[in-house]
């Protein structure tokens, strides 16, 4: 089904709204972006050859259509204190996403989780300070979750960006 005959509530945010579809201003006002959120709007017409004014309405539409969601720090975890990374699946009870996540959500040191398809259920990104508190997160923690059924951790050695989105 094509964007223009989405049923409602079917476009971002589930707000019913059709985004526009990206042209290539668009993709390049993105990889600018990614490559430096911080910028003004100013040098970022600049660097796309478009007017300020431009760039600007531009910047607004992305954001009202939720294809650019904020701006923010990329912090270094090792550097910032927290050395040990770990990624942990979940298996839970059917039906129990919901108040899963919400309780994932307030548990201090995970970064990001996943809903999947497949062998496991949920897959949380953890950094913590150290193994003690790794343990921590996940015995206590995330097991103690109502609709929890089993956890599997995978402790990360090394990791590195890859080549990323095609903004990039």
């Amino acid at each position: 089904m094509g964007q223009e005959t989405s049923p409602a509530g079917a476009g971002p945010g589930g707000t019913g709204r059709s985004a526009t579809p990206l042209d290539e201003v668009d993709r390049r006002i993105l990889a600018e972006l990614v490559r430096d959120g911080r910028m003004s709007v100013r040098t970022l017409a600049e660097r796309v050859h478009v007017s300020r004014t431009n760039a600007y309405a531009r910047l607004e539409r992305l954001l009202r259509d939720g294809v650019v969601t904020g701006f923010r720090a990329l912090v270094a975890p090792e550097p910032a204190g927290l050395g040990t990374s770990a990624y942990i699946s979940l298996t839970i009870q059917q039906n129990t996403w919901r108040e899963v996540s919400a309780e994932l959500a307030r548990v201090r040191y995970i970064e990001h989780v996943a809903l999947l398809s497949g062998e496991h259920d949920v897959l949380a990104l953890v950094r913590a300070p150290d193994n003690a508190t790794l343990r921590d997160v996940v015995l206590s923690r995330v097991q103690g979750i109502a609709g929890v059924l089993s956890t599997r951790t995978w402790l990360v050695f090394d990791e590195f960006d890859g080549a990323g989105s095609p903004w990039a």
